[in-house]
């Protein structure tokens, strides 16, 4: 069944890669790092393993000259000293122990710079997934499906009783290719919610309808300044796509321009609900 009122009618707005053009692929090459939650721990421990390797060989180095040094020093303190024999002997030895000492020095330097690398390596990941617990804790946290049927009835009626214009603004998030996984998005969401919150109404009111689906509530708004309200989501949007490689769409409907009842408005958001939650809303009970 065609949505009411005809797509003609809507207004729609796309955030994508294409609309950046060179720039945009310049700012990926920053995105595409931004997006990695975690660390390569096979690269970070072939590093590791390299760093203790040159300084194994830089042990090594200093053991063989030494020693080399020592075996040309030792005929001239121990076979033919030349002078004191106590002062060359102590110079011998206190040459022989400073040898070990700085040997030792440049591997216990390893093990403490390992140790510190641990320690951040560890304090960084637990960052990130303090971060990625926050993302999911606030996409949790925020209305869902019901509370949105029940909002979009009352603002509805409130609009109708004292004729007043009500908007709804539908914003479909794409995930990014290579990025299949929902759990590895809920940063990107959560990013795009906090975003779209920042240039809203206190009267405004958002909702998460769906994995990669969002519902804006905006009463009292008529089309011009719906599409004004879509222009600055837009803005923002630009952020979130630039770190997280994701594309929003956004559709715009407003009663009674668009859409003349409250069923109208709720077959527009069932035609983009996914399937198990199309059926979910409630019987408009709306006054004549």
């Amino acid at each position: 069944m065609g949505l009411p009122g005809g797509q003609g009618h809507f207004l729609h707005f796309t955030t994508g890669p294409e609309e950046s053009g060179d720039a945009g692929r310049d700012r990926f090459g920053v995105a595409d790092k931004n997006v990695m939650g975690t660390l390569n721990r096979k690269e970070l421990d072939h590093l590791e393993r390299r760093e203790l390797q040159l300084t194994i060989l830089a042990a090594v180095i200093v053991l063989v000259l030494a020693g080399g040094l020592a075996a040309f020093m030792y005929p001239l303190v121990f076979l033919h000293p030349v002078g004191n024999k106590l002062t060359l002997r102590v110079a011998f030895f206190g040459f022989c122990a400073l040898t070990v000492l700085f040997v030792g020095y440049l591997l216990d330097r390893q093990r403490t710079v390992r140790q510190l690398k641990q320690g951040l390596l560890e304090e960084l990941e637990r960052n990130v997934n303090l971060q990625h617990q926050a993302s999911v804790d606030l996409l949790h946290s925020m209305p869902n499906l019901d509370h949105f049927w029940d909002r979009l009835t009352m603002e509805y009626r409130r609009a109708m009783t004292m004729q007043k214009t009500l908007s709804l603004l539908l914003v479909k998030a794409k995930p990014a290719a290579g990025s299949a996984k929902k759990d590895e998005s809920s940063e990107a969401w959560s990013d795009a919610a906090k975003a779209m919150s920042r240039k809203l109404r206190p009267t405004d009111s958002i909702y998460r309808l769906g994995p990669d689906l969002f519902a804006l509530v905006l009463p009292e708004t008529d089309v011009l300044n719906a599409k004004r309200v879509a222009v600055r989501l837009q803005e923002e949007l630009q952020e979130v796509r630039t770190k997280h490689g994701q594309a929003f769409d956004i559709t715009a409907h407003n009663y009674p321009e668009h859409v003349k009842s409250a069923h109208e408005l709720e077959d527009i958001v069932k035609s983009v609900l996914p399937e198990q939650e199309e059926w979910d809303a409630p019987v408009p009970t709306a006054a004549k």
